[in-house]
């Protein structure tokens, strides 16, 4: 990652708790940066997820983002799915409101532009992004969800809130171990691991979803990405759906990749493969123009 970026630890209050994040990168009062908020998996902390990482989305930072990595109740975060069992969901974590109240906390001086806030959210974190998106019309200009898929209706919190048009990224692993590309139910011994249940639909189907939601109708157009490192075993398909005067949603398909976020630096192999043939930070730069 690169070693002249800052990293800073932060806090806000919400609800009476003091909820923590590190903060990537530097802005002067009247800055108006994007924001990018990073949400973990299971069991990290925002720091950790750096690691984990690599660092990837430091490169935002790079690029004049400020990235705020988010630290979750005891390592999850009271996501989309109404079969989740974790700490975060048993103690009624207001994750919604750490997410409102770190955007604005850093937008009251003007560093950071609330009209250019994106969410990155990789497994129970892409979960706790969908959330957002659902629950906080308005709030976020952009969504990534890594590694993650739509939960099916009877397994959905839900949300009475009116649909905003947004820009949605995606990417997932055909090989993902964790969460099935393909869509259903976890394996027992994960969903036990993990105190999450019920089912989720295929990444295609979720991609299809927000599509419709943003008022495309149009079926998509898929793309195989070129190979750039020889000795990488998966290969990416980029999917777009697309209709003139709403926001797109885009789908990578990264073939043999495991429950991993494509970049640099490759996950521990329990995770399953990680892609180098494509950089989650490029993708996201050029599909939300940051």
């Amino acid at each position: 990652m690169p070693s002249t970026l800052t990293a800073t630890r932060d806090s806000v209050t919400v609800a009476g708790a003091t909820r923590t994040f590190t903060l990537v990168g530097t802005a002067t009062p009247g800055d108006a940066r994007p924001l990018v908020l990073v949400f973990h998996g299971s069991g990290q902390t925002g720091d950790k997820h750096r690691a984990f990482t690599g660092g990837v989305h430091d490169a935002l930072a790079a690029r004049g983002a400020l990235v705020a990595y988010l630290d979750g109740y005891r390592g999850n975060w009271n996501d989309a799915r109404r079969e989740s069992r974790f700490p975060a969901r048993r103690a009624g974590i207001d994750d919604v409101g750490f997410a409102r109240a770190v955007i604005t906390t850093l937008s009251a001086d003007g560093r950071v532009d609330p009209s250019r806030v994106y969410a990155v959210g990789y497994s129970n974190g892409g979960q706790m992004v969908m959330r957002l998106v659902h629950e906080t019309p308005g709030l976020l200009a952009g969504a990534t969800v890594i590694a993650a898929t739509m939960p099916a209706p009877e397994n959905f919190l839900g949300s009475a809130a009116p649909w905003t048009s947004l820009p949605v990224l995606l990417i997932h692993g055909t090989k993902d171990p964790v969460v099935p590309y393909e869509g259903g139910t976890m394996h027992w011994a994960l969903r036990t691991l993990f105190k999450v249940g019920g089912e989720s639909w295929s990444a295609t189907r979720t991609a299809q979803y927000f599509a419709e939601r943003n008022g495309i109708s149009a079926p998509p157009t898929t793309t195989r990405l070129p190979k750039t490192a020889a000795a990488d075993r998966t290969e990416v398909e980029r999917t777009s759906y697309e209709a003139e005067g709403v926001p797109g949603v885009v789908l990578y398909t990264v073939h043999g990749g495991g429950h991993t976020v494509p970049g640099p630096t490759s996950a521990p192999a329990l995770v399953g493969r990680t892609s180098h043939h494509v950089d989650t930070a490029d993708v996201i730069t050029q599909f939300f123009d940051l």
